[in-house]
């Protein structure tokens, strides 16, 4: 059985995890920073990187402790190298190479949006390469074919908003604070989603992207015109934006053909824990004949056990370990191979 460390640090939550090859998680400890960055409505990078710094040692030591095992016992080191705010990545990436160093063990650098997309077979045993996989969260939405483990082919992007991103803006307008997709949903559960007239951006359109930029300017037109109720408002805009995905899920399917291989559709990545869009989802694969696959909600959200889950999957594909001297990535696309999308999109 292999045995792998995972440590997480890319945003404001501090998180370590030991993931045995069965797909056994041993320990598991996360520490949330929102208490910290509720006052200003957002992350601030500094604050986050500096909290990893404070908390993530005693974390590690803690795992390890929770598991009855010693530096020795394992057989690599995984942490996040990126995408993600650069001062907490390089915290969370220094002290894996530490580790390794001091263990003489491999040091997987992982990419945090890999360790989202392959998060759902820690959970799912069945789950079969190739899949479909539409990847939500606060800085990415991108529709990618995952035919294994740093095997990906982007489908579609943003060409601005990540989805996320859209939901957590939308909310602080409503005043919902922070973190707001969640407050957003739990409000949008008592409104008239037919109430407030709002766009789809791109729909139907024969460019594969996704766009939820000009969705966000009709949620602030539609807050500070006084007509609607916030949770119309919320409910419209979790409608609109689900409108959005099924409509660009159905482009790539066609785009890709009915002999492809992929018998399933996966949602992974923070936005995966929305309920109403895991449902429309499940709605959407049933109606193309694909099975329906997602992460519980506690592995959508970041954490360690998919960091170090996708550490036992690269080993497991012959990946050998990255060299000490690997950098901190503020950007890392899965498929750097993909044609740039107009806008933002170029970076994702």
């Amino acid at each position: 059985m292999t045995l792998v460390l995972g440590i997480e640090s890319s945003c404001d939550e501090s998180a370590a995890a030991i993931i045995r090859s069965d797909r056994t998680i041993l320990s598991h400890r996360l520490a949330s920073q929102i208490e910290a960055h509720q006052p200003f409505g957002g992350v601030v990078p500094e604050i986050a990187a500096r909290a990893h710094i404070e908390t993530l040692p005693d974390m590690v030591s803690a795992v390890l402790q929770d598991s009855g095992l010693a530096l020795d016992d394992l057989d690599a080191i995984a942490a996040t190298a990126g995408p993600g705010l650069i001062g907490g990545v390089m915290v969370g990436l220094v002290m894996a190479k530490s580790l390794a160093m001091a263990s003489d063990k491999p040091l997987i650098a992982v990419n945090h949006l890999e360790g989202h997309a392959l998060s759902p077979r820690l959970d799912d045993a069945d789950l079969a390469f190739p899949y479909l996989l539409l990847l939500v969260s606060g800085g990415h939405c991108q529709i990618l074919r995952v035919n294994g483990p740093g095997q990906y082919q982007r489908m579609a992007t943003t060409i601005d908003d990540a989805l996320g991103e859209a939901f957590d803006k939308s909310a602080k307008l409503l005043g919902l604070g922070y973190p707001g997709g969640p407050a957003l949903e739990k409000l949008a559960q008592s409104g008239n989603a037919a109430a407030v007239p709002l766009p789809r951006p791109l729909l139907g359109s024969k460019e594969p992207h996704f766009s939820f930029a000009g969705l966000k300017s009709a949620v602030l037109r539609a807050v500070e015109s006084g007509r609607y109720e916030k949770a119309d408002i919320a409910a419209s805009f979790q409608v609109a934006a689900t409108d959005c995905l099924i409509d660009r899920l159905g482009f790539a399917l066609r785009q890709i053909g009915s002999d492809s291989g992929i018998q399933t559709l996966v949602i992974a990545g923070g936005v995966a824990a929305n309920q109403h869009i895991r449902g429309q989802l499940t709605q959407f694969a049933d109606d193309n004949s694909l099975a329906f696959s997602a992460p519980p909600m506690w592995l959508c959200t970041d954490n360690a056990a998919m960091i170090g889950w996708a550490g036992v999957e690269l080993l497991s594909a012959g990946h050998k370990g990255d060299p000490m001297n690997f950098k901190a990535r503020p950007r890392w696309p899965l498929d750097d191979t993909a044609p740039a999308a107009r806008g933002a999109g170029v970076k994702a």
